[in-house]
């Protein structure tokens, strides 16, 4: 699917200038639509056209996957002690560059029996969609080269900012053996602000295997998170960090 979408939107320009003296109404027709299917695929996460993108993990348990993005940040203690408190794990996919200025928040994540992975180096979140091949991959590099010098293991997971993925990131991907990370259920706590209106988009729509995604570094995160994983625990889920082999692509 990855090629078919690439292929046309370079050849529709040729399809339409060869249309254009008979049909040119046809040729912008065949023209936008590729282009359409190209920015769907990039723009909108967890679509699988450009290449698979983990939604969901095998359970026969009330498990679910808590992953906490944008981090580390002055609110990741706290964050750890109510974990811990809620006996609660989760993965953080973490900013490479955060990540260099704050080396022990990440080395606390993980003595606390909580795992890191890579959500880039500086996280642009505008532009991310749009960048070359070679600049994808220096965002990746760059946050696992970090990563693995903090917590001496390469990241195996990658979280695109904002959940966009161009066709240069599936490629660099599998170049280095990682895998995409996407999510089944989010507050969108980066837009609201209320605990309450952040549990309800989640917890109604949650089920055995989703992954769950908030974030932290924000005024509410801290409360966003105790509230979910809160309502969670009283609808008797547990909190893990699925193996590789249960990771699922479809939603």
């Amino acid at each position: 699917m990855r090629n078919l979408i690439v292929g046309s939107a370079w050849l529709s320009p040729i399809v339409l200038i060869i249309l254009w003296e008979r049909a040119p109404m046809l040729g912008l027709a065949i023209m936008a639509l590729s282009h359409a299917a190209w920015l769907y695929a990039t723009l909108r996460a967890n679509v699988q056209w450009l290449g698979p993108v983990i939604t969901r993990f095998e359970t026969n348990a009330r498990e679910v996957w808590l992953t906490i993005d944008d981090g580390p940040a002055s609110d990741t203690p706290a964050i750890l002690d109510l974990l811990q408190t809620s006996k609660v794990v989760a993965t953080f996919f973490v900013k490479g560059a955060l990540a260099a200025k704050n080396g022990d928040l990440v080395r606390a994540i993980i003595e606390r029996g909580n795992s890191v992975a890579n959500h880039s180096d500086d996280h642009p979140s505008g532009s991310f969609w749009r960048l070359l091949p070679a600049e994808i991959a220096h965002q990746i590099d760059r946050c696992n080269a970090t990563l693995q010098s903090l917590t001496s293991t390469r990241p195996t997971w990658f979280r695109a900012p904002v959940g966009m993925k161009n066709p240069a990131v599936h490629p660099a991907l599998e170049e280095r053996g990682m895998r995409l990370i996407g999510w089944s259920v989010r507050g969108l706590d980066t837009v609201h602000s209320d605990p309450a209106d952040v549990a309800t988009r989640i917890v109604p729509r949650t089920t055995p295997g989703s992954i769950i995604v908030l974030h932290q570094g924000r005024q509410n995160s801290l409360a966003c998170l105790q509230r979910v994983i809160s309502d969670l625990q009283e609808q008797n889920y547990a909190f893990v960090i699925p193996a590789d082999e249960r990771l699922k692509t479809n939603r």
